[in-house]
């Protein structure tokens, strides 16, 4: 984080060094400049001759958060996007299959069935989540990384009715990570009821 200009002592800001023409003036002033910088910078260097100090820095690297034990990267980028599915006849290739007594559309992709999530979404768990937003939410929690699809897959969506006209961008899920999420929506969903 941050500390504003104002909230910083006087004697912790480092000044810049004046310009100077001149090589032996440049190299005169220079020297004494990085004196009086590290020893405005730290009580220390203040018996530290010209020639033993530190170069210029105009920036304060103690200001600097080490601590980085609350962000957790696990192998991956914190705001990674997986690439879309490739683009071939056979990812592209959608069928209308049964799940919970209701047809999803579905694309199978490397061998996996994949249903649109959004459609899944607007049949079983609408009721039961404030929005698709809460869904995603609830997958991250989850460690389930829905597919995105590709542009042609998301064409074939809207022409099938399966998201809204609108739409540009869906995802895919799995049927056994969409029972996973369906189940923590409904346990999340009867332990509201029960509290109330």
């Amino acid at each position: 984080m941050a500390v504003p200009a104002a909230l910083i002592p006087q004697s912790s800001l480092v000044q810049p060094c004046p310009i100077s023409t001149s090589s032996s003036a440049s190299s005169a002033s220079s020297s004494s400049c990085s004196a009086t910088a590290a020893s405005s910078s730290s009580p220390s260097a203040t018996s530290a001759s010209p020639s033993q100090s530190a170069p210029h820095n105009l920036f304060r690297t103690d200001l600097l958060s080490t601590n980085t034990s609350s962000i957790s990267l696990a192998g991956k980028p914190v705001y990674s996007t997986p690439s879309p599915v490739e683009n071939t006849p056979q990812n592209n290739e959608c069928r209308m299959v049964e799940l919970r007594g209701a047809k999803v559309a579905s694309f199978t992709v490397d061998g996996h069935e994949l249903i649109c999530l959004p459609q899944a979404f607007d049949l079983f768990l609408k009721h039961l989540v404030g929005g698709l937003h809460t869904v995603y939410t609830k997958l991250k929690r989850l460690e389930i990384t829905p597919v995105v699809c590709n542009v042609e897959q998301v064409r074939i969506l809207r022409g099938l009715g399966a998201i809204q006209p609108g739409v540009n961008r869906c995802k895919l899920i799995s049927r056994k990570d969409f029972e996973t999420l369906y189940n923590d929506c409904t346990n999340a969903r009867s332990e509201q009821v029960r509290l109330c």
